[in-house]
């Protein structure tokens, strides 16, 4: 079972910028084809830092006063909170290795 948490326009606060650990947080849209190769990775993520890192994902379609805080305009858009600010943004499809290594770097 996934780890990854579905953060809403009506969580997103709670989840995200009240965490006290670092949160992953993957904007993507059902319509989008490199959402769709990202989406497994971070599912992926979401299982191996279970514990260390809260991961999830905002569907920008659902949810667009999320999306218009935070700036996002193109997808997928990987952003890496930490004590409720963006520390990380990450647009594309980058490599697992990539966000991995950003993520990591929040962890201490």
């Amino acid at each position: 079972m996934s780890k990854t948490i579905e953060f809403t326009d009506g969580n997103f606060s709670d989840e995200v910028e009240n965490s006290d650990t670092p949160v992953l947080v993957d904007f993507w849209a059902e319509w989008c084809g490199p959402c769709r190769m990202v989406g497994p990775v971070v599912d992926e993520i979401a299982t191996e830092y279970d514990g260390k890192a809260k991961v999830g994902k905002v569907d920008v379609d659902s949810n667009p006063e999320v999306s218009v805080k935070y700036g996002i305009r193109s997808i997928p858009a990987l952003l890496i909170f930490k004590n409720g600010e963006v520390v990380e943004q990450i647009v594309g499809a980058v490599p697992k290795a990539q966000i991995k290594k950003q993520l990591d770097a929040q962890l201490v």
